[in-house]
């Protein structure tokens, strides 16, 4: 496995992996989730890298930009297991230059739900993957749909900004009892744990509702009340369109259930289909 932590690396190690690579990033800490991503990278037959960068510009001021974890080694270890070919370490002066004077604006699917709650997030998840995208120059990108929103924001990037990616978004990796897999789960409590896969029983039930023909407005208002009836704080529990992300209040083809609650200290997101 070839590790680059310069641009000059990362250009001589990119020359020898040929166009059709896929592309996996990250900012580490991997769990199944992200080693899924490989191997579905790998499945065509195609040489994969992957990225670990912590991404500054999409953590707000109060957030856990410096507590988010670094595993350097272990995700190291993991990626060389699960058969990555390259892996891009750039610092942040690599990505951020000082007399960098570029990022990228956005609307459309990034303006609600975690686009409103943590302004300027998707801005900087936008730009870095943007920058990553330049370096790297692959074929294709592989993206879990546990973020489902961060999908539909960088896939709207591309075919904006015409850039010759083909992203490919992967079903959310969960742990046994639902509790869809996230670097930020390891920050859980014990107690708070065994509270977490609420918030996905909660989607499955109103998915089933909602495709069943139930009212989906007192539906997504049932959930939201056995979520706080659960000790976990919905942000929002909203049916929307897969593609724009704007709410709807009838059942159409291509519907999900987007979700973000609080449990304790750590914030859940999760999202399922309704068909």
């Amino acid at each position: 496995m070839l590790i680059a932590r310069t641009i000059k690396d990362l250009n001589t190690a990119r020359a020898s992996l040929g166009a059709a690579l896929g592309f996996v990033p990250t900012m580490g800490a991997l769990h199944e989730g992200h080693l899924a991503l490989i191997e579905a990278a790998k499945a065509n037959g195609a040489r994969v890298a992957a990225s670990i960068f912590v991404n500054p510009t999409q953590f707000g001021p109060s957030e856990d930009f410096t507590r988010y974890p670094r595993t350097e080694a272990a995700d190291l270890e993991k990626l060389a297991a699960a058969g990555c070919h390259l892996v891009w370490l750039p610092d942040v002066a690599t990505m951020y230059p000082p007399e960098g004077a570029t990022t990228i604006t956005l609307s459309g699917p990034a303006t609600r739900w975690e686009g409103a709650i943590r302004p300027g997030h998707f801005a900087g998840v936008a730009t870095v993957v943007a920058k990553l995208f330049g370096q790297v120059r692959p074929a294709r990108a592989y993206f879990g749909e546990k973020d489902f929103q961060q999908v539909q924001v960088i896939t709207r990037m591309v075919a904006d900004l015409c850039l010759p990616v083909k992203i490919v978004a992967i079903p959310t990796i969960r742990e046994p009892d639902g509790l869809a897999l996230s670097s930020r789960n390891r920050f859980l409590s014990q107690q708070d744990r065994a509270l977490a896969p609420i918030l996905y029983a909660n989607l499955r039930t109103a998915a089933a509702s909602i495709a069943a023909g139930k009212d989906v407005t007192k539906t997504l208002e049932d959930a939201c009340n056995n979520l706080t009836a659960s000790n976990l704080s919905p942000d929002y529990f909203n049916l929307v369109d897969a593609t724009s992300l704007e709410p709807i209040t009838n059942l159409t083809a291509g519907a999900r259930i987007l979700a973000a609650a609080k449990l304790g200290p750590i914030r859940l997101l999760d999202n399922i289909a309704v068909s």
